[in-house]
């Protein structure tokens, strides 16, 4: 799995515009990207649903346990997870190989509106990821002596 990308405001700004849209079109609450290890990258949404930091986790855990899932029926995975409650529901999809998107949304909307612009909003956001990953493979990390003393003095 790849790390995630550091990311400027311009950055947030741009993934925060892209799960509005999504939420606004799909009539969703909230839509949370994460990487595969549970770490929360954007949210966007009601963020009283749910506490995004758990979800993360639990997420990120149930597409590994599907992932075996997939596996055991000759499957590589699943790439999208449903599951329907009785006032909310969850759907969660691949963005890309180190990427998912969680849409939790209640009874105002349907799974088959949140599917159809989850295709959009996913391939948005897998393009605008994978840019972001090139981009701070490109910059890496420079430092100087005088980058090293301030962080020393940070810690001491």
């Amino acid at each position: 799995m790849e790390t995630i990308p550091i990311l400027s405001v311009e950055d947030v700004q741009q993934l925060d515009a892209i799960l509005n849209d999504f939420l606004q079109k799909s009539e969703a609450n909230l839509a949370v990207v994460i990487d595969k290890g549970g770490t929360v990258i954007s949210q966007q949404g009601d963020f009283n649903i749910a506490d995004t930091t758990i979800l993360a986790a639990l997420a990120a855990g149930s597409f590994a346990a599907t992932k075996e899932l997939a596996r055991r029926i000759g499957e590589i995975e699943f790439s999208a997870l449903y599951h329907q409650g009785k006032d909310a529901h969850i759907f969660m999809t691949s963005i890309d190989e180190n990427n998912i998107l969680i849409t939790i949304f209640g009874e105002q909307t349907t799974v088959g509106l949140v599917r159809f612009y989850t295709v959009n909003a996913t391939s948005q956001l897998a393009q605008l990821l994978a840019k972001l990953r090139a981009r701070s493979k490109e910059a890496g990390f420079q430092f100087d002596a005088e980058d090293i003393e301030e962080v020393g003095k940070i810690f001491t």
